[in-house]
């Protein structure tokens, strides 16, 4: 019987309703078809996945443990005891990259701890992909999550944001609920600089992907319409 340790696989998924291997590589195809043992956070979304993926994969033989906020820390220990017994596991994220503003950070964590090799595999980042086609520094960023929803705390995180950008040559990068972006594109405009570059990139890989960058002022007049898409936003004050 073998010994070896099973791998973590951090398994990225598609950013919206396309054909995954539209956006994924084929060896993801293979990975999925050779795992098990999954951690997820939507048993049922990750289940449609991994059909969508390979139609024939045995929908019974899948074992699914949920990552969720409900979790707690005796369960999420319990996850990658099928490596000890040289079963491979897959971390799979609901969008995008595992444990990229995305849960499962405590998960690689505890394979380190259990000396459980983990393998990233390729896939779609929505704040990759934004940075890559906003024309901003790729050089030095920052990734900031959700910005304060109380009006005073979210505006002196933006000018502070847009100050670190200044001192710093960098970019900063965020995100906000689909339902808030147009109260996020309006109190960008009103709070920066009006030379301050703004890139929204709003539905990536999709048919309806929209990526654009120019000065706060330029925004004022936007007409398109980013409610409910999924946004990325990058700023930056040169």
């Amino acid at each position: 019987m073998s010994t070896e340790k099973g791998k973590l696989y951090l398994i990225p998924t598609r950013l919206g309703d396309n054909p995954p291997l539209e956006v994924l590589p084929i060896s993801i195809k293979k990975i999925i078809e050779d795992l098990n043992y999954y951690i997820v956070e939507n048993e049922k979304t990750a289940r449609r996945f991994i059909k969508r993926v390979s139609a024939s994969k045995s929908q019974p033989s899948l074992k699914l443990s949920v990552l969720n906020k409900y979790t707690t820390e005796a369960e999420r220990n319990t996850y990658l005891n099928p490596c000890i017994e040289s079963e491979s596991v897959g971390l799979l994220s609901e969008a995008g990259c595992p444990a990229i503003a995305d849960p499962g950070s405590d998960i690689v964590n505890l394979a380190h701890q259990m000396n459980i090799k983990v393998v990233p595999l390729v896939g779609p980042s929505s704040i990759l992909l934004a940075l890559m086609a906003s024309g901003m520094n790729g050089q030095s960023f920052c990734f900031n999550g959700y910005l304060p929803i109380d009006k005073n705390e979210k505006k002196s995180k933006i000018k502070s944001l847009e100050r670190l950008s200044a001192e710093q040559n960098q970019s900063q990068i965020f995100i906000e609920t689909p339902y808030r972006n147009m109260k996020m594109l309006e109190d960008l405009t009103t709070i920066l600089h009006p030379e301050t570059r703004i890139c929204v990139a709003c539905d990536l890989t999709l048919p309806t992907e929209f990526i654009r960058t120019m000065p706060a002022k330029n925004w004022k007049s936007n007409r398109e319409d980013f409610h409910k898409r999924p946004a990325i936003f990058i700023i930056q004050k040169d």
